[in-house]
């Protein structure tokens, strides 16, 4: 089979069935395109996670765009972005046009109900994985506890950390200090 078709399809799938945003894809991605596929490995597909969620857009699309491009250059990074964005954009579509006349049922916010709890868990699993690959000593939990309390409460203090200082200070902090989870250099 063509590797456009192939890219355009493999995304299609994941794009239909990506309930939760980014990393509630991260455990479909790592089975379907690390494990079966072969086309990226786990540590590559963390450092997309990384980088999209730092790039503008949506997560899951980033790391699609990043995955295809790695495949097969500026064609296979289009193909699969437009794979991952048919399903979702033709289901949305749908619910849009009839979402005012069901929303208010109480079986239809029940079930929104039991897709949130689930999305839930998605999110924690592949929040788990990442801190795997991330917290792999006492330097690298402290600034977990530095960046995620400056995240959380940052709010509530006299000066607010913007999110890309937090991103950008930790990228610098990795440079300097050989931290993150991957090789020292």
């Amino acid at each position: 089979m063509n590797e456009i078709l192939e890219l355009y399809l493999a995304f299609m799938k994941i794009g239909a069935v990506n309930f939760g945003g980014g990393y509630a894809m991260l455990p479909l991605l790592e089975e379907d395109l690390a494990r079966k596929k072969g086309w990226v490995t786990r540590e590559e597909l963390l450092d997309y996670f990384a980088i999209g969620q730092c790039t503008p857009g949506l997560i899951a699309l980033n790391v699609s765009t990043f995955i295809g491009n790695k495949r097969k250059g500026v064609a296979g990074a289009l193909a699969a972005t437009l794979g991952f964005l048919t399903c979702p954009i033709i289901i949305i579509l749908i619910i849009a046009m009839f979402m005012k006349n069901f929303a208010d049922y109480e079986i239809v916010q029940h079930a929104f109900a039991g897709i949130r709890v689930c999305v839930c868990v998605l999110i924690i699993q592949a929040v788990l994985r990442l801190w795997k690959k991330a917290v792999v000593d006492r330097t690298t939990l402290i600034l977990y506890l530095v960046i995620f309390f400056l995240a959380v409460f940052g709010k509530h203090l006299i000066f607010a950390v913007p999110t890309a200082v937090l991103v950008i200070a930790s990228g610098v902090f990795g440079v300097f200090f050989g931290k993150g989870g991957g090789e020292s250099k």
